[in-house]
């Protein structure tokens, strides 16, 4: 199985902080890989590097086997942080808005709807959503144009256990498409059921990198990389 994205002696510094130290990362075509790690490992400042919005300090990232250029943005899909969405449009018309920047034709908006479960949302406000309906019309913002690979940084943060499993089917349905998935996520318990490979970041160093073993105790692993890093899981 080739690599969709390989990232190599990947740095970023602000000022004299090293947040990420030389990361190589192996992300699998059409596979779900999961960055664990503590709060304030470098999971985000990675995910941004991956999608442009930040650049590298020093280090290479190869997407689907060439040299990755901003070019390459218009098949990467991502939801960084919250949904960049504008409160006082609704749902179909946010995803307008993307569809006519990104050069797409409208009649993607319906089946973008159906597919992440807000087709019956109608007139209503994005403000007035809830965290959950926020949280999959920023992933179906993402996945206009079709991306090849989809960035998801903690899509599961302040989702009651309904919506977790929206999203979990929801990824599952992503990966079925062909699509890579990359997400960052706390909840072990989630990884463990969508995840084909993780990595593990801890102070900006990647810990460990391995394809999942569903019969080995995840939680355990985590615990126990973190612990021989001299890291604390904050």
């Amino acid at each position: 199985m080739s690599d969709l994205i390989v990232t190599n002696k990947l740095t970023k510094k602000f000022k004299d902080q090293v947040v990420l130290n030389q990361i190589s990362l192996h992300v699998p075509e059409n596979q779900v890989y999961c960055l664990l790690g503590p709060n304030g490992a470098g999971k985000t400042t990675l995910m941004k590097i991956l999608t442009g919005t930040i650049p590298a300090t020093s280090g290479t990232i190869t997407f689907a086997g060439h040299d990755w250029s901003r070019a390459d943005l218009s098949a990467i899909g991502s939801l960084i942080e919250n949904a960049p969405l504008y409160g006082n449009l609704t749902a179909a018309e946010n995803l307008q808005v993307v569809c006519r920047l990104r050069g797409v034709e409208e009649n993607k908006i319906q089946p973008i709807l159906e597919k992440v479960g807000i087709n019956d949302t109608g007139k209503k406000l994005t403000k007035n959503f809830s965290l959950g309906m926020k949280e999959r019309l920023g992933i179906g913002l993402a996945i206009v144009g079709q991306p090849k690979l989809l960035i998801l940084d903690e899509p599961t943060n302040g989702l009651d256990p309904l919506g977790i499993q929206q999203l979990r089917n929801l990824i599952t349905s992503f990966k079925k498409e062909g699509i890579t998935i990359i997400i960052s996520s706390h909840m072990l318990s989630e990884v463990e059921r969508l995840a084909d490979k993780i990595g593990i970041i801890g102070k900006g160093q990647l810990l460990l990198e391995k394809t999942i073993d569903h019969t080995e105790n995840l939680e355990q692993l985590f615990n126990d990389t973190l612990m021989n890093a001299g890291v604390t899981n904050a």
